[in-house]
């Protein structure tokens, strides 16, 4: 035996791996077993709890109102969705048929102040527009035939102080031109669009002649009987002569991004623009959480317009708000502009000579193609 060998034979024994690996696997095992348990822990308080049970449906509220309606099957079952869809259609139109006392005291003194303020919740981030002449207001439309016009295009062409997304349109697979409206747009005192007969009641909001605030569920002809100067169609109706129909947030229509009006007793008008959709900055609301906020500022009438991709809100010729859409402000139908002299606006019928009824609304001109 040489030297060498000697010198490998006199070398200690390494020590043998498996303890190191069996703690590996035990380490591992335990991992998988903690996953598991949590897996079952959370399957059971998601689908078999009250509290589980409320979030679960809160989920699907929230992808009911998202591009991706279908997938709350997943969560609820086809069956339990449609059923759902059903009953919030329901539920609105009676909400929207609760007589209001319309008990406003229009401030004598002329103030035609429009100031803006950040608000904030526990899992969202928006903006109250206060508009104390309400007079100022009215529903701007597209000026352009075939398709929507963004919100901020619609303010720099008038001249507006300010503007926030008006009433629902046709929308395939929330991807639409923006340009047929859903229920009625009311400009001016005069009916623009109609997808129903006169005596098709359907849900509105808007302004009578004196600035009061108008919300329900209205036929065409009553509408103009009333002395509507300027409406859209979107629900529902949340809160009536001061009092919140939303009961809880498990009723609130799920989280997403909200525009809303609102009217306080002197009159003022309020628009809440809320963000979502956007972890790490904001999620969004229920309608419960813009109804609380609402009361918390006063309002005695307040109903919902269209929110999602559209909620945006513009003043002074800025966009104030983070729209929720990657592609930016949407092309829609219609505004609720703010002027310093609305006696002078002048809105245009764009769908006088179309014919609405074989109108593509997913078809995209090529200005409006994203």
């Amino acid at each position: 035996m040489n030297g060498y060998q000697d010198y490998v034979l006199a070398q200690p024994m390494k020590p043998q791996q498996k303890p190191r690996r069996k703690k590996k696997l035990r380490f591992f095992a335990a991992v998988i077993l903690f996953l598991f348990i949590s897996t079952f822990i959370f399957i059971v308080w998601f689908y078999f709890t009250v509290s589980g049970t409320n979030w679960r449906y809160m989920l699907a509220d929230t992808l009911i109102t998202s591009q991706h309606r279908d997938y709350a099957k997943f969560l609820i079952g086809q069956s339990e969705l449609d059923l759902r869809t059903e009953n919030y259609a329901k539920q609105f139109d009676d909400m929207g048929m609760i007589h209001d006392n319309h008990e406003i005291s229009m401030n004598s003194k002329k103030n035609n102040d429009v100031t803006i303020e950040p608000v904030n919740g526990k899992k969202f981030k928006g903006y109250l527009m206060f508009v104390r002449n309400p007079q100022m207001i009215r529903v701007v439309t597209t000026s352009m035939k075939g398709q929507g016009e963004q919100i901020l295009s619609m303010v720099k062409r008038t001249g507006a102080i300010a503007g926030v997304n008006g009433g629902a349109f046709d929308d395939p697979n929330y991807d639409g031109n923006g340009f047929r409206p859903s229920g009625v747009v009311m400009s001016g005192g005069k009916l623009l669009y109609s997808d129903g007969g006169m005596e098709d009641p359907v849900n509105v909001v808007g302004l009578d002649r004196k600035g009061i605030m108008v919300a329900g569920r209205y036929k065409p002809s009553e509408l103009l009987k009333m002395g509507v100067r300027d409406a859209v169609s979107f629900q529902p109706k949340f809160i009536v002569n001061g009092k919140g129909l939303v009961k809880n947030e498990a009723d609130g229509w799920g989280i997403a991004p909200r525009t809303c009006m609102a009217q306080t007793k002197d009159g003022t008008i309020i628009f809440l623009v809320i963000d979502g959709r956007q972890p790490g900055y904001s999620i969004g609301a229920t309608l419960y959480d813009a109804q609380q906020l609402l009361l918390e500022h006063g309002a005695i009438t307040a109903a919902n317009l269209d929110g999602g991709s559209s909620s945006v809100l513009i003043k002074d010729n800025q966009v104030v708000n983070r729209p929720s859409s990657s592609y930016g402000m949407r092309y829609l139908p219609t505004a609720f502009l703010v002027f310093d002299h609305p006696d002078k606006v002048a809105v245009s019928n764009m769908w006088s000579d179309v014919d609405m009824k074989h109108f593509n609304s997913a078809y995209k001109p090529f200005s409006a193609k994203q």
